[in-house]
């Protein structure tokens, strides 16, 4: 989809909205009057606020449901868990707005159909990179992996350094666990 289009403006300034003053109190109107369009030519693209939301996050998680399909097909070993780790912090980088959205605005993600879904995703990542023998402290450290990525997108920005190299090392502390896990079996 092309950035300069007029479905995607939209979803571009409603999440700007949305992260700068909160889902539940930016209207519609706003978001048609930051674009300089009528209230009926975004009717025409999304008829919700929901709508948006649940546009935008289909985009920005594309990425996610492709590496979900393709380690689906991948032998359980080792080295493909390692790349689903490589794989799903790159998905993140590219959904970083919707993720920051989804930080700053936690009871109103609850309440949309977006919540579940998204979970629902993280649990089916999280089962591809577990075993079912797993002990519980490896099933933990799996799931660890998974929220060290998550968090190294959103408390890293605090820590001084380069922002490469900060993600690198987020990158390597995510891939010692699922080493870790796979080493005690």
């Amino acid at each position: 989809m092309a950035r300069g289009n007029t479905r995607q403006r939209i979803q571009d300034v409603a999440l700007e909205l949305f992260a700068a003053q909160g889902y539940e109190k930016t209207s519609l109107r706003e978001i048609a009057e930051h674009l300089d369009v009528t209230k009926a030519a975004l009717y025409y693209h999304f008829k919700t606020k929901e709508d948006i939301i649940i546009g935008i996050f289909q985009d920005l998680t594309r990425p996610m449901d492709e590496l979900i399909a393709w380690a689906t097909e991948q032998p359980r070993t080792l080295e493909v868990k390692e790349e689903i780790i490589r794989r799903y912090q790159q998905s993140l980088v590219g959904a970083a707005p919707l993720f920051r959205f989804m930080q700053e605005n936690q009871a109103a993600v609850r309440e949309l159909s977006i919540g579940m879904t998204f979970k629902e995703r993280l649990l089916e990542l999280s089962g591809l990179i577990q075993e079912p023998d797993f002990a519980v402290i490896d099933r933990v450290r799996c799931v660890s992996a998974i929220f060290a990525l998550h968090s190294g997108m959103f408390f890293m920005d605090n820590v001084e350094g380069d922002p490469e190299e900060k993600r690198e090392a987020v990158l390597e502390v995510a891939l010692d666990l699922i080493t870790q896990a796979h080493s005690a079996r």
